[in-house]
């Protein structure tokens, strides 16, 4: 669970420290050179690069004219110098860190006296950018009601097109020490107006309002453009550099933030400084907020498989356990009902134990299923039976006490499953070969548990099930969180991911799996499928589809409707159904219910895929 305050007087004190040692320390060389007889201006404490050159410095009676003032979370203001220097590499704005709730107001010219330093939001291994301040101040208040300095326009004619500079080698992969160039790089642009006022024109919303009260617009609208209004993440490369966040200064007391949706737009202009924060790097933290003109997307609905079609689904239901509000499982019913077109086979991602995130040893899930299954009955659906594997007490993963895990719904109407000494939490699953065709040892059965590929770490579930007298297998997955990447605005470029390691070795046990039922029966069908944490692109999808075992069938969409998931304003695939080799023919849809919608039952979008056995 992420804090709402940007930043902390906690990690204010790390990083402080971390100055003092010199772990961000600029060039002393540089700093002295700046320190002359001639007044210290905000351009000369921002200099050319990411690091300001007087860091860990005193200056004194530095001037500007207040642009705004935060009386929540990292309590400060920001001033800018009106009259600004020839660089455009340096910002003539930069933040006053407070701590305590500042005493000036928007359009004071002032006198700031304090220490020059580099906050990293998140901390100094986040990998986060730093943010350059001056804390400890002292503020004189030379003159009240001035006008702002003009706002800095950012559009698609000002951000260019290409993200980011590669890191320095010679500075394990930071940019940090690199002089900016904001004509080049899009990072590079939005440092060099670290701090300024800037405004932004009427904008589409390509990330939808969240619990903290902030949202993601594009200045391109044209940029990677999703069938459905977002902003479409389609490789390591495409990092949509018109992504920009909002928030407001106002309190929420004093202003409700406004709710909008993907596709939306934030219509007439919205100004105030460029900030920077640990959840999403560059923001707009809005003095003047434009207004949301709603647009018109719903959530969508799969078609329904014809009768001779098996219509397989993944969904991951967000931590669901039976001290959730009934609504939440009423809404989940009715999406698997009316949005999903009650699936034949349900993979579920996420159940948690009968008492949720109260950690007192429960494993069972018996009472989170029947709640469902029920919620789902009541909307008009199937009765679905499920099949499942407890997992061991805290030994998966996810919520501290919730024990998530993967479970299969099936309607038993249409579809039966094969069961074969239920396997439990240790005991992995293998393949045989029963009259010329494949079979699996236990079902439901665990593949693979004890490598260490799964470590605090959901393990997959596999499953044998009949439909018109064709077996179908199904492997439900859970893969390694993306927890401890560095984001795309991080000092090092490219960023760090270090999370993929896990998940390579996930996918290629998964993929070793299919390869035995494949060996013994090359026509088997067979289904992978579920939360796999990451990209159609990336190498973790490679190598589950190593030696063509699996095909990602999100993959033939067209690439502006392949997303499950929005992530700062990036439409991007975590949810996907992988085939094998005998699955020639299928119809495949990714059901944006969740993801472009404030208002969400999970963060996921469901996937479905229909096929003839």
């Amino acid at each position: 669970m992420r804090s709402s305050h940007p930043r902390s007087a906690a990690v204010a004190a790390l990083v402080a420290t971390a100055l003092a040692t010199g772990l961000l320390a600029g060039s002393a060389d540089a700093a002295e050179g700046a320190v002359s007889a001639d007044p210290i201006r905000i351009h000369d404490i921002q200099g050319t690069t990411r690091i300001s050159p007087l860091n860990g410095k005193q200056v004194t009676d530095v001037e500007g004219i207040v642009t705004g003032v935060r009386t929540y979370g990292s309590r400060g203001f920001w001033i800018q110098d009106p009259d600004a220097d020839d660089n455009d590499a340096t910002s003539e704005g930069v933040f006053v860190f407070t701590s305590s709730a500042p005493t000036v107001a928007v359009g004071d010219a002032v006198k700031v006296s304090g220490t020059v330093g580099e906050y990293v939001p998140g901390g100094l291994t986040s990998g986060n950018q730093s943010v350059t301040q001056i804390s400890k101040p002292t503020v004189t208040v030379v003159s009240s009601g001035n006008a702002l300095p003009e706002a800095t326009a950012i559009n698609e004619y000002s951000v260019p097109a290409e993200y980011a500079p590669a890191g320095d080698p010679a500075a394990a992969g930071s940019i940090n020490g690199l002089t900016l160039e904001p004509a080049r790089y899009a990072l590079d642009y939005y440092e060099s107006l670290e701090g300024m006022n800037v405004k932004i024109g009427t904008s589409r919303v390509v990330g939808a309002t969240d619990p903290y009260s902030e949202l993601w617009v594009t200045v391109k609208g044209w940029e990677n453009t999703a069938k459905r209004g977002g902003t479409i993440y389609g490789s390591y490369e495409s990092q949509n550099t018109g992504r920009l966040q909002i928030q407001q200064l106002a309190p929420l007391a004093q202003q409700p933030f406004p709710v909008a949706n993907v596709g939306d737009k934030l219509t007439g202009t919205t100004e105030g400084p460029l900030d920077f924060n640990q959840f999403g790097g560059y923001t707009l933290v809005a003095r003047t907020l434009g207004t949301v003109k709603a647009g018109t997307l719903a959530p969508e609905k799969t078609k329904p498989q014809v009768e001779q079609e098996l219509a397989v689904a993944t969904y991951n239901v967000e931590n669901l356990d039976p001290t959730d509000p009934q609504e939440k499982f009423d809404a989940l019913a009715k999406a698997v009902v009316e949005n999903l077109a009650s699936p034949d086979v349900l993979a579920l991602e996420e159940i948690q134990d009968d008492n949720g995130a109260k950690n007192d040893g429960t494993v069972s899930a018996e009472q989170t299923l029947t709640k469902f299954t029920a919620a789902i009955t009541a909307a008009g659906g199937p009765a679905y039976q499920w099949r499942t594997v407890n997992p061991e007490d805290k030994k998966d993963g996810g919520e501290p006490g919730g024990n998530i895990r993967q479970v299969f719904l099936f309607n038993p109407a249409r579809v039966s499953f094969t069961e074969r000494a239920p396997g439990d939490a240790v005991t992995a699953t293998g393949v045989v070969k029963e009259n010329g065709k494949a079979a699996l040892t236990h079902s439901p059965g665990r593949v693979d548990p004890a490598n260490p590929a799964w470590a605090d770490s959901r393990k997959p579930l596999a499953g044998e099930f009949v439909f018109r007298g064709k077996t179908v297998f199904v492997i439900a997955n859970h893969f390694g969180s993306k927890g401890g990447d560095e984001g795309l605005t991080s000092h090092h470029q490219p960023p760090v991911r270090s999370s993929e390691a896990k998940r390579l070795l996930q996918a290629q046990a998964v993929n070793g799996f299919v390869k035995e039922i494949l060996a013994a029966d090359k026509n088997a069908n067979v289904l992978v499928l579920g939360d796999i944490n990451d990209f159609e692109f990336s190498a973790t999808t490679d190598a589950l589809a190593d030696g063509g075992a699996l095909y990602p069938a999100i993959k033939s969409l067209p690439k502006a409707e392949r997303y499950s998931y929005v992530y700062q304003g990036n439409a991007q695939v975590l949810d996907q159904i992988l085939t094998s080799p005998a699955i020639k023919k299928f119809t495949y849809d990714s059901v944006h219910i969740n993801a472009e919608f404030a208002a969400q039952n999970s963060d996921h979008d469901p996937q479905v895929l229909r096929f003839r056995p």
